[in-house]
């Protein structure tokens, strides 16, 4: 098989039971695609080598991800790949322990292809990689080495982080499946913190089956197998802030996306405008500068002239933020979950809203803005970015999905139901 691209990872499982592939088939094939492609793209920080051929082939208990090959973002420590979150004056050639992430993943069967690309500690500093779409545009940011691999095909999984809008954005800039899932769902430790009550681990892959299956075999969830009907359902369409004009690319993702689902036989609702769910992305901000200027503090103290201005500017903005705002900010949060479950015990199902503010925008001194995903983050809400639509210039513009905190599963049911 020389394109695996349309192969799924179910059906990779089931012909691995039957013996028509081999478990590390996938691995060489997604090892070609990386060198063909990974010159013009600079995904990838560092590439594993070759594993070994003692993996199981048959029987009707084989791991749910054997022979799956993952990218790490290398802000997740590895025992044999060096990690350098995203810096060049960082370097841990091998932790420890690997992350407990990636423990899981070994634990099930998949293999570790490398680590991908990511901004410096997963704030806003560019990476080098570009989007597989245009070279000339930013894949977004900041796991953006991991979104840019799966959108070349370079591997069907890659794990990202999302504290702002790591996940979703690049998913949306690169046209691909990205899910954060409700914070907390998936382990930390060995995963470098910016801001703990915000960071969230989460994954890239090309559809949502994918994500679905990734999701049952890291998490042992039950019910994802059954095809869920929408007919009755309500979905509030509800842009955060929700007063700003969105971009006409934007505004035609939503409208194709509420067609099929309404054809599907949902309804969709707008939900009005309030200035206090507008002003979660300012609290946003105060919580992710507060947390990352204590979090890096060391850092800081050893490499500040070697520190990106824009990382700079945050922790000594972090710095001066009292403990007052910081805490009103985090009850602000608290205050509007407790609102958002009263709209969904109020008949609401699901929320859409834009996943970014348009395409990936020209030139590559920017990571794009996660304006849209700043509240969603904030509430620790589950969320996944459907890529849905193509600009007039060829570029994905994708819709993002939102459940309340805890209905990962019954988000990931309805997901496919968008993009079929």
């Amino acid at each position: 098989m020389n394109d695996w691209n349309p192969l799924s990872i179910a059906d990779f499982q089931r012909r691995l039971g039957a013996g028509e592939v081999g478990p590390l088939d996938w691995w060489d094939a997604c090892r070609e695609m990386i060198e063909a492609k990974e010159t013009g793209l600079g995904a990838w920080a560092c590439l594993a080598p070759r594993p070994s051929e003692t993996l199981p082939t048959k029987g009707h208990d084989l791991p749910p991800l054997l022979g799956v090959p993952v990218g790490i973002k290398d802000i997740i420590e590895t025992r044999d790949l060096p990690t350098t979150w995203g810096t060049r004056y960082q370097r841990l050639e091998h932790a420890p322990t690997d992350a407990a992430i990636v423990t899981r993943l070994a634990s099930l069967g998949a293999l570790v292809m490398g680590k991908t690309v990511t901004t410096e500690f997963a704030y806003f500093q560019p990476s080098g990689t570009r989007n597989p779409h245009d070279p000339g545009r930013t894949p977004g940011g900041s796991s953006s080495g991991s979104a840019a691999a799966v959108a070349a095909g370079m591997v069907p999984v890659a794990l990202g982080t999302q504290t702002v809008g790591s996940i979703i954005r690049p998913a949306s800039y690169c046209g691909v499946v990205g899910f954060k899932p409700t914070h907390g769902t998936l382990p930390l430790s060995g995963v470098r913190a910016l801001a703990p009550s915000l960071d969230t681990l989460g994954w890239f892959t090309r559809t949502v089956e994918d994500t679905r299956t990734v999701f049952q075999a890291l998490t042992g969830s039950e019910g994802l197998g059954h095809r869920v009907s929408l007919a009755g359902t309500r979905i509030g369409l509800c842009p955060i802030p929700g007063s700003l004009v969105l971009a006409p690319e934007v505004c035609a993702a939503l409208e194709l996306a509420s067609q099929r689902l309404a054809a599907e036989g949902a309804e969709i609702i707008e939900i009005p405008a309030d200035p206090a769910r507008d002003e979660l992305t300012a609290h946003q901000h105060v919580v992710l500068a507060y947390e990352a200027a204590r979090e890096l503090a060391s850092e800081r103290i050893l490499f500040r002239d070697e520190m990106s201005g824009a990382l700079e500017a945050l922790l000594e903005e972090g710095e001066r933020i009292p403990l007052k705002a910081y805490q009103e900010a985090r009850i602000a949060s608290e205050h509007a979950r407790q609102r958002m479950t009263e709209i969904f015990s109020g008949g609401i199902d699901f929320l859409i809203a834009p996943s970014a503010t348009g395409a990936a925008p020209e030139g590559l001194e920017s990571t794009g803005d996660p304006l849209y995903s700043r509240a969603w983050t904030l509430l620790g809400m589950p969320c996944i970015n459907l890529p849905i639509y193509w600009s007039e210039e060829g570029l994905p513009v994708g819709v993002q999905l939102i459940a309340n905190r805890f209905q990962d599963v019954h988000l990931l049911a309805v997901s496919n139901r968008i993009l079929n």
